[in-house]
Formats: structure tokens, C-alpha cells, sequence
């Protein structure tokens, strides 16, 4: 039987036990108990001695095409527990393109601890920007959703004399850092370096773990953490778009 923990900040602390699998819930957890930005709520298959956990967007009027906000996060102890929720019949919205993010070897990263360009925060005016150099980006649905990220969660940039940005990175709902990215005239300058440490040290100065995703075959970003004495998961993370039928033959998803 699947449950609803809703929003209870006392009961939603209970979440993140294996912290080295479970970033993407663990992080959206966090969001939920500070404000809730993007409206998520936790589902589990028993409480309060959980083994499967999915986060997802609460049920309410959104785009059912837009993957990017209709994201879920899983993490599970017992398949058979998992795969039980997942058949529940409202724990998923199967009418919908959505995502879904776990860690069952793209790598995964945590950034430890261990200036001078203009430094400023994203602004909403730079989702195009963003959203057109972005591997999962190019759509209106991309660039809308890029905004909402840069309203609700920490981001930081390199500007340049003209106040444009040069060098970002940002975190989404899942308190994940994302599309880290320096524009090509502008690399070998140490900007991904900076940018990277800094969103870091503003994502542990509010309680947050840093972590992430690489591909394994962008080996200078993986180079540049190793530099930053990253350390890597031995694991791999997946991201799976689902997309009903009905919307297959609709052009532009």
C-alpha cells in the first residue's frame, strides 16, 4: 500500500537514512521543508519502516508534457517493495511525459571541502541563454523551467564586462548541481573551477550536501573534480523519460 508522508517536517527527517544513494530524495526532501518551492511530496510504500521511496510533483493542474517539472526521484532498499509501489494505481501519473531519476556505472559525484571575475547570481533574463546551450535544452518548456530553478534554488555565474554571463552553474528540485557550463571563447580561464566551489560552499552553508552527475565521457569536467578531490559513487545514475502514447505523434516534446 503506497503512503503520502505529505510535508510533516518532523516525519519527513526520518527520509534520508542511506545518504550515499538516495541525493536526488534526500535533496527534495530538503526543499519540501524549506517552502516547498516546486509543490513535491513523498510517497512510501509502508511508514513509518519504509523500503521504497519516490518523490514526485503534488497532484494538481501542470503541462502534462513537460518532463522537466514532472520529475520523480526514487530510491529502494527491496525491488520487490519498489516495484509493488510503482504498480500502485496513483503513485505514478502514467497519463504524462515525465522522469524519473535513481542510482541502481553517466558517474556520480559529492564534492568535499578542502577570487577576480564579476561574480552575481542567475537571473530569470538568462533562462535562453541556458536553456539554448544545454544538452536537454532548446524547447520553451526548457526555458521556463530553467527560470523556475533560478527563482527558487542557489546559482551562481561568471559575467562578463557587458554584465552577460560566461560561466554558471545552478541546482534544481532535487538540490542537484546542473548544467555547469562555460561558453567555448571563454574556457581554460579557471571559470568552471570557480564556479563549481562556490555554488558548492553555498549549498553547504545551507545544510545541503553537494552532488551531482557526470558523463563518463566528458572526461575535463571529471578531471576538474578529481582536481577538486570530488569523490566519485560506484555507481551509475539514470534518468528515464516516459512518454504515453498519446503523445508520440505530437512534434516539438
Amino acid at each position: 500500500m503506497a503512503v503520502c508522508v505529505g510535508c510533516p517536517r518532523a516525519s519527513l527527517k526520518l527520509v534520508p537514512l542511506s545518504l550515499a544513494l538516495i541525493w536526488q530524495v534526500y535533496g527534495a526532501v530538503m526543499n519540501i521543508n524549506r517552502g516547498n518551492p516546486f509543490r513535491k511530496e513523498v510517497v512510501v510504500d509502508s511508514w513509518p519502516d519504509f523500503k521504497a521511496v519516490i518523490t514526485r510533483r503534488q497532484r494538481e493542474k501542470v503541462d502534462d508534457r513537460d518532463h522537466y517539472t514532472n520529475a520523480y526521484a526514487v530510491f529502494y532498499r527491496d525491488l520487490q517493495a519498489y516495484r509493488e509501489l510503482l504498480e500502485e494505481r496513483d503513485t505514478i501519473n502514467w497519463g504524462q511525459i515525465f522522469q524519473l531519476q535513481a542510482y541502481p556505472t553517466q558517474s556520480s559525484f559529492i564534492l568535499l571541502f578542502f577570487l577576480s571575475p564579476r561574480l552575481a547570481y542567475l537571473d530569470i533574463s538568462h533562462a535562453s541563454l541556458l536553456s539554448e546551450t544545454w544538452s536537454r535544452g532548446g524547447t520553451e518548456q526548457c526555458r521556463r523551467y530553467l527560470a523556475n530553478l533560478i527563482c527558487c534554488f542557489p546559482s551562481i555565474c561568471v559575467l562578463d564586462d557587458n554584465g552577460q554571463p560566461i560561466s554558471w552553474g545552478l541546482t534544481d528540485q532535487f538540490a542537484t548541481m546542473i548544467h555547469g557550463y562555460t561558453l567555448p571563447e571563454h574556457r581554460r580561464k579557471g571559470y568552471n573551477r570557480l564556479v563549481a566551489t562556490i555554488l558548492a560552499k553555498k549549498l553547504h552553508s545551507q545544510g545541503f550536501p553537494a552532488q551531482g552527475n557526470v558523463l563518463e565521457k566528458n572526461v575535463p569536467s571529471i578531471t576538474l573534480l578529481k582536481s577538486m578531490n570530488a569523490r566519485f559513487l560506484p555507481c551509475h545514475f539514470f534518468r528515464v523519460i516516459h512518454t504515453p502514447l498519446c503523445f508520440l505523434a505530437v512534434p516539438h516534446l
